[in-house]
């Protein structure tokens, strides 16, 4: 097995938004460091899905170097999740689920996800509000587990092939088209619906609206699929999330900020060790596609030719 030192896959989530307010936020971008680290890097993977898909493109690329099957909206980031949160269960075979406590903003004409980390809820309150549902999912035959204030975990034998979309696909927009198919997620529906009543009158929601916090009126489920048996590689991607929060909420000053930050230091770091001579890789993702980028062998005349060639970032960044 080759070695892993000095090698590197740096993967940047939300790269690019599919509005117009994001592509001028895009064109707005000066990027110096990752201009010349494309420069450096030859274009190689595509991970091509569109914006309907289940899941994100760079779930899909977090998928296949950890050999999963790619299977759209079951790529079992759920089970995944509970191994990294020290829940022994995941080790076994089981079908598991992420349940994200969750606020669904109800408008005249549609319902709309809230981002979770809006809630900002601590351990106790989440404690609680788990506890305060979890009869209604075990007279089903479900069991709950929790992970983390907004990561709840639950296992089904129904979760094993249940497509559901990634929370991240849903956030900021209306969920209809997004719930699970009419039959096969009926059950997830009704939990959904009777979450919604039960945690009405909770004490927990009352005293957080009565200080202005958002309450916790249902749940998002995502991540399904059974604990994966292949580990993938020995290499780990590097995810770097900065860009989530400031695309998700259309916060484009924020979103060019933290591209800003990104190229300072990371980008900074990645460049510097391809001049190292490094194998670093970089993936770049947007809500439709992700596109590889590596560093490979070049002939004298192409490292002297490639040393001024300028890379447009915007027009690749709009691809993707």
């Amino acid at each position: 097995m080759p070695s892993i030192i000095g090698r590197m896959h740096l993967v940047v989530p939300f790269a690019a938004g599919l509005s117009e307010a994001g592509a001028q936020a895009l064109h707005s971008l000066r990027l110096p460091h990752l201009e010349r680290l494309l420069s450096r890097l030859e274009p190689g993977e595509q991970t091509a899905t569109d914006e309907r898909s289940l899941n994100l493109p760079h779930e899909h690329v977090l998928a296949a170097s950890r050999g999963w099957p790619l299977i759209d909206g079951c790529l079992p980031c759920a089970a995944w999740g509970a191994l990294a949160d020290g829940l022994p269960q995941a080790q076994a075979g089981l079908a598991w689920g992420l349940l994200s406590p969750s606020f669904w903003e109800v408008g005249r004409e549609q319902i709309v996800l809230r981002d979770p980390m809006e809630l900002g809820l601590d351990e106790a309150e989440s404690r609680a509000l788990l506890h305060a549902v979890r009869g209604l999912f075990e007279t089903l035959g479900w069991t709950l587990h929790w992970g983390a204030p907004l990561r709840w975990y639950a296992t089904h034998a129904s979760l094993a092939s249940l497509a559901t979309a990634s929370l991240d696909r849903v956030v900021g927009r209306a969920i209809d088209p997004w719930l699970p198919q009419r039959l096969a997620g009926r059950q997830v529906r009704g939990l959904q619906s009777e979450v919604q009543m039960l945690l009405h009158t909770h004490p927990i929601n009352g005293a957080r609206e009565a200080r202005g916090a958002l309450p916790m009126n249902s749940f998002w489920l995502s991540g399904t699929g059974v604990t994966p048996a292949a580990q993938g590689s020995a290499l780990e991607p590097t995810l770097d999330c900065r860009l989530r929060t400031p695309l998700l909420r259309e916060d484009w000053a924020a979103w060019a900020d933290a591209w800003h930050a990104l190229d300072a230091t990371l980008l900074r770091e990645l460049d510097a060790r391809v001049l190292g001579g490094d194998a670093v890789s970089l993936t770049l993702c947007g809500e439709r596609r992700a596109q590889r980028f590596e560093r490979q062998p070049r002939s004298p005349w192409q490292r002297l030719t490639r040393a001024w060639r300028r890379v447009a970032v915007a027009p690749l960044l709009e691809t993707l």
